[in-house]
């Protein structure tokens, strides 16, 4: 059985006079299944949550996300020139990991920039909660999502054990996500990378690990290398209502929006596509995804991120094609 290890022994350091979390069954039961699971001792737990704090603010921010906003509201949060022109320089200051990662696994530089960009504005904004406290307070205080998010401080506590990180000093977004990539703990685990070989994974501060740990994401994602992303389209009529359905993965395909008076670009009779609809002040802008958008959703599970991302990575693809030409 293993134990906590060095992460829990740094803890002594920490002051414990503003610890807000109650004792409850749940806490109970999640230490309980640590020490059972995982070989946590359980007195080191206790120590440690004595320590972690639940915070409002955190249950406030997470009913209120940006991805409610109607598209065009959302769109103008990163269609900015300011964040197209920071990926253009975090491109220029990274060419030589992005390029490995676009030869290793097939991942366009553009998207990986945007990807970073939309997450933490190529590392600028990476939050400011304690990974533990976001996560501790979503577990215990947000039943709506207490199972995924308890399910994500178990992946926290073991990450940090297998990293030899002190629990209590991690920071990331008011879900816990973290790093210029903003992994939550189950994606560290499975998919961040080490770029270097220095046997180190920091998505916070190094942008060659955070650029492989992106790639790798996509990559075991089934990103298609050489494939397109996603089309505008126009539909003639509104037969075209009848195939938009919930859900973010292909269902359809060019024959079946064809017949439904679907303008489509060229494509293979059986691409497996999606039909979207974005609302814009007026009426709504139709596109259709392909499978790459798809995987674009798996990072966030919104067509509205997919979309920004897709955008902003055009944007910035353009953009440094631009200086890159200038110079």
């Amino acid at each position: 059985m293993k134990k906590l290890g060095i992460a829990l022994l740094l803890i002594s350091s920490v002051g414990l006079a503003q610890a807000e979390i109650k004792e409850s069954s749940a806490l109970s039961g999640f230490i309980n299944k640590m020490v059972k699971q995982h070989g946590f001792q359980s007195a080191d737990l206790k120590t440690l949550f004595k320590s972690v704090e639940t915070k409002d603010s955190i249950i406030k921010a997470i009913t209120r996300p940006a991805e409610g906003m109607p598209w065009y509201k959302y769109r103008k949060i990163f269609m900015r020139e300011s964040r197209i022109q920071g990926g253009v320089k975090f491109w220029q200051d990274n060419k030589l990991s992005l390029t490995a990662m676009r030869q290793q696994y097939g991942i366009p530089e553009e998207v990986i920039v945007a990807i970073i960009g939309v997450e933490t504005l190529y590392g600028e904004r990476t939050g400011g909660y304690r990974v533990i406290d976001a996560l501790a307070t979503l577990g215990f205080s947000y039943p709506k999502r207490s199972k995924f998010f308890l399910s994500e401080l178990e992946n926290f506590l073991l990450l940090c054990r297998e990293e030899k990180m002190n629990p209590l000093e991690p920071v990331g977004s008011y879900a816990g996500a973290m790093g210029m990539p903003q992994f939550m703990p189950s994606s560290y685990r499975h998919y961040a990378a080490d770029f270097e070989g220095d046997k180190k994974r920091d998505i916070w501060t190094n942008p060659a690990d955070a650029i492989a740990s992106v790639a790798n994401y996509f990559a075991k994602h089934h990103w298609q290398a050489g494939k397109a992303v996603a089309y505008p389209v126009e539909a003639e009529g509104m037969a075209y209502k009848k195939a938009l359905s919930k859900g973010l993965k292909p269902d359809s395909n060019p024959e079946t929006l064809k017949k439904l008076q679907v303008k489509l670009p060229k494509l293979a009779a059986q691409e497996p596509l999606k039909l979207l609809s974005f609302e814009q002040e007026k009426g709504h802008d139709l596109w259709v995804g392909l499978s790459n958008f798809y995987v674009i959703t798996r990072y966030n599970h919104s067509a509205l991120y997919a979309l920004a991302v897709f955008q902003l990575s055009d944007a910035v693809k353009q953009a440094y094609r631009t200086a890159k030409h200038n110079d």
